[in-house]
C-alpha cells in the first residue's frame, strides 16, 4: 500500500505541474500575439528612417563619424536576452554565439566590453568576470522605447566619443511561433546601410549635415529598439513552446504512472484474494 500511495502522490504532483505549465503556455501565447503585432508595426518606421538615411548618405558627400570605419582597438557587444528563464534555449543560444565570437576575436578581456539587456545576460557575463559597462534589467513584456532609451543612447554615444570602435548586436530573430534564429548585426559603424527602397528625392533643410547629425543616432537607436521588439516576440514564442513541451511531457508521465498504479493495485488485489483463499483452505 505504501507503494500505491507513493505513485498516487506522484500522479497528483505531476497533474499540478501540468496545470501550471498549461497556464504559462496560454499566457505566453497571448503575449506572443501582442509582441508580434508590435514588432511588425515598427517595421515601416524603421524602413522609412533607413530610406532617408540612405538617401542622404548615398546622394551627398557628407561624412559623419558613425558612417566611417576606423582602426578597431576595442569592440562592444550589445546582447539582448531575457530576465526570466523557462524559455528553452532562448538565452543559451544567444550567449553561446556571443561567447564563441568573443573567443575567436579577442585574446584579452581588455579588448571588448559588454552591454547587457536582460538579467540572464547580465548574470552570465558578470559571473565570468567580463567587463559589463551598461545593463538594463526588469523590462516589461511589451517594452516601449523609453525603457531602453538610456542604454541605446549610451551605446551610440560611447561609439561616437571613441570608447569603442565597433558595436555588434546579438538577439533572437522571430521566424515563426516555433522557430527563432540567433542574429548578429554589426550596428556601428553604419557602413552597410541598405539602398533606399524608393526613388523619392529629398530636399534637406537646413542642410544634409545637420539632418545627419540628428538622424543617424536616431536610426541606430531605432535598430536597437526594433531588435528588442523582435527579441521579445521570440522570447514569448520560445517560452510558449517550452511550456507546451513540458505540458506534453507531464501528460506522458501521468499516463505511465497511471499504468504503474493500476498494475500495482491489481497486484495488491490479487495478493489479498490469494491470502483469503489460502486462509479459507487452511480452515477446511
Amino acid at each position: 500500500m505504501v507503494n500505491l500511495r507513493e505513485i498516487k502522490g506522484r500522479i497528483n504532483s505531476t497533474k499540478s505541474t501540468q496545470k501550471t505549465t498549461k497556464a504559462m503556455q496560454m499566457v505566453s501565447s497571448s503575449k506572443l500575439r501582442r509582441a508580434e503585432q508590435n514588432a511588425k508595426a515598427y517595421v515601416p518606421y524603421m524602413e522609412k528612417v533607413q530610406d532617408v538615411v540612405a538617401a542622404i548618405a548615398g546622394g551627398t558627400t557628407v561624412s559623419h563619424p558613425m558612417l566611417t570605419a576606423r582602426p578597431v582597438k576595442k569592440t562592444a557587444y550589445l546582447v539582448l536576452g531575457s530576465d526570466r528563464g523557462l524559455a528553452g534555449a532562448y538565452n543559451s543560444s544567444i550567449l553561446r554565439q556571443v561567447q564563441r565570437d568573443i573567443d575567436s576575436r579577442h585574446r584579452s578581456k581588455d579588448e571588448y566590453v559588454i552591454l547587457a539587456v536582460g538579467r540572464k545576460v547580465r548574470d552570465y557575463f558578470v559571473k565570468r568576470d567580463h567587463n559589463v559597462i551598461a545593463e538594463v534589467v526588469g523590462l516589461p513584456d511589451q517594452p516601449s522605447f523609453a525603457d531602453i532609451k538610456e542604454i541605446a543612447r549610451n551605446a551610440v554615444g560611447m561609439f561616437t566619443d571613441g570608447t569603442y570602435d565597433e558595436l555588434y548586436m546579438y538577439y533572437n530573430h522571430f521566424v515563426s511561433a516555433i522557430a527563432q534564429e540567433v542574429t548578429t548585426k554589426k550596428l556601428l559603424p553604419l557602413t552597410d546601410i541598405a539602398p533606399a527602397s524608393t526613388t523619392a528625392s529629398y530636399e534637406f533643410e537646413p542642410s544634409a549635415e545637420a539632418i545627419l547629425e540628428t538622424l543617424l543616432p536616431q536610426y541606430a537607436e531605432s535598430l536597437i529598439y526594433g531588435a528588442l521588439l523582435d527579441g521579445k516576440a521570440s522570447e514569448h514564442s520560445a517560452r510558449m513552446t517550452a511550456m507546451k513541451n513540458a505540458t506534453d511531457n507531464a501528460k506522458d508521465i501521468i499516463s505511465d504512472l497511471s499504468l504503474q498504479y493500476n498494475r500495482a493495485r491489481q497486484a495488491a488485489i490479487t495478493q489479498e484474494i490469494t491470502e483469503i483463499v489460502g486462509g479459507a483452505a487452511a480452515l477446511e
